[in-house]
């Protein structure tokens, strides 16, 4: 057990320990997304109004687009061999980077909630304990995953991977049978905002991914092409959740009110009586991969925020089961508490991720491979007295005013911005949300690069494994 349990937290993965191919990321994005989860994001577009042809086309490009973005996220992890949010610290200092952190943690145990909500409701109907039991049952047996780490997750995600891409082919030839394909596709009525609002939907699914995704390539070999790295990411999430949320826009057309509400009793259902148990055994199964990677980057985040005040660069076991255990408590609270408002409230907390994290990336993005150019100094990650700083001002004040720029254009169940109107509806925040502070912080930081070293420090592994302040190399690969 000792060599399945995963020894590391937020310090750099030292090269010996590096092993796997670019194309792990493809199974387990495929994995992560072939899930119900994804299922509702698709179909909420159907359900707010937008057409499946139009529907299925807007959450194609809103896919692509936010792809690329969490794609371009994960091939720093072999790179650096760290936790994606740590690497926030070079932009936002080593402890001005718990701002955005803050909503990452808050945007895990959303996940973990809705995830919950939907697996639980499986896992009550296959062992018939209700959804409430369901719920908590699933919850711990997240947790156990997420504790023993990364190669479990990485299991998950290609037995998942497999298992749900056979189901949902065969689910779809089922909901075919019910559905006139060519009466669904052929209503074209093209309405722009809520075009739109397909692609945000799909969009900030994708994005969504991007505060921890480079979470599960650091430990490929630091010699892993990037453009590797970033198109078979790509490729799993994007055809994976493509997969999904076309599905689901098809099943929502068809079902209509049979489906709001009835998620997973409408999707077991298409199989029959005599594969309902497998069903949803398969619903929880997807659940459980998506929703592992949810507890796994809560306990990442949480730990970057807390290290960054105390110092620490490593972590026992006994400290990592509570901090997981703290993640899946959160998390099944909102989950009970909001289960029986479940597709309305989940539509709102999409937009609402949207908006808090792509500021987040743009400025990262900009950083990394603009302003570093790929060096960074991952000693000075964890000293608030080294080149990066406690607090990066202006990294905090461009993230500030792209969260702002964004309100105007804001459209949600809660608050909507006073410029959507002359929009006709639409909602393009998350749009100015990466535009804005991605050339703001181009201009602010483009001529203060002092603090970028010439080449990329790495930490001696023995000295990190020590919790001492570590030696420096240069890097082995580019």
């Amino acid at each position: 057990m000792a060599g399945v349990v995963e020894r590391r937290s937020i310090d750099v993965v030292p090269d010996e320990e590096r092993h796997g191919s670019a194309f792990s990321q493809f199974t387990l994005w495929l994995g992560a997304n072939l899930q119900i989860t994804a299922v509702v994001t698709g179909a909420l577009a159907v359900v707010f109004g937008v057409d499946v042809f139009w529907s299925v086309i807007g959450l194609l490009i809103g896919n692509l687009l936010g792809g690329a973005v969490m794609a371009l996220h994960s091939a720093q992890g072999p790179r650096l061999g760290l936790p994606q949010m740590i690497s926030s610290r070079a932009q936002f200092g080593v402890r001005g980077a718990v701002v955005p952190l803050a909503l990452v943690v808050v945007m895990y145990i959303g996940f973990f909630a809705s995830g919950s909500v939907l697996a639980g409701q499986a896992l009550g109907e296959l062992t018939h304990l209700g959804d409430t039991a369901g719920i908590v049952l699933f919850a711990a047996v997240t947790a156990v995953a997420a504790a023993i780490g990364y190669r479990v997750i990485h299991a998950l995600g290609k037995v998942a991977g497999l298992v749900c891409a056979l189901t949902f082919v065969y689910l779809g030839a089922r909901l075919l049978e019910r559905a006139d394909l060519g009466d669904l596709l052929g209503d074209r009525a093209f309405s722009f905002p809520l075009f739109l609002l397909a692609v945000s939907l799909s969009a900030s699914w994708q994005l969504a991914f991007g505060p921890y995704v480079a979470d599960y390539s650091r430990y490929l070999p630091r010699r892993t092409s990037a453009r590797a790295t970033f198109w078979w990411t790509l490729g799993g999430s994007a055809l994976g959740a493509q997969w999904s949320m076309t599905f689901g826009a098809l099943a929502a057309a068809t079902a209509g009110p049979a489906f709001v509400g009835h998620e997973v009793s409408y999707v077991v259902g298409l199989g029959g009586a005599r594969l309902a148990a497998f069903l949803y055994f398969v619903i929880a199964l997807g659940k459980l991969t998506i929703n592992v990677l949810n507890t796994y980057g809560g306990f990442m985040s949480v730990v970057t925020g807390v290290s960054g005040f105390r110092g620490q660069r490593t972590l026992g076991p006994r400290a990592r089961a509570c901090y997981i255990a703290g993640i899946m408590v959160a998390g099944t609270a909102v989950a009970l508490a909001g289960k029986d408002s479940f597709l309305t409230s989940f539509k709102d907390f999409l937009l609402f991720l949207l908006t808090a994290f792509t500021p987040w990336s743009a400025i990262n993005l900009v950083d990394y491979y603009l302003i570093a150019k790929e060096r960074y100094d991952l000693p000075a990650l964890s000293d608030p007295d080294g080149r990066y700083g406690a607090w990066r001002w202006k990294a905090l004040l461009v993230y500030a005013v792209g969260l702002t720029a964004q309100f105007p254009f804001l459209a949600t169940h809660f608050y909507t911005g006073p410029l959507v109107a002359p929009l006709g509806g639409a909602d393009v925040s998350w749009l100015v949300g990466l535009a804005v502070p991605a050339a703001l912080y181009w201009l602010l930081a483009r001529g203060d690069t002092a603090h970028v070293p010439e080449h990329t420090i790495l930490a001696a592994p023995a000295a990190a494994d020590a919790g001492t302040s570590p030696a420096t190399a240069p890097a082995s690969g580019g």
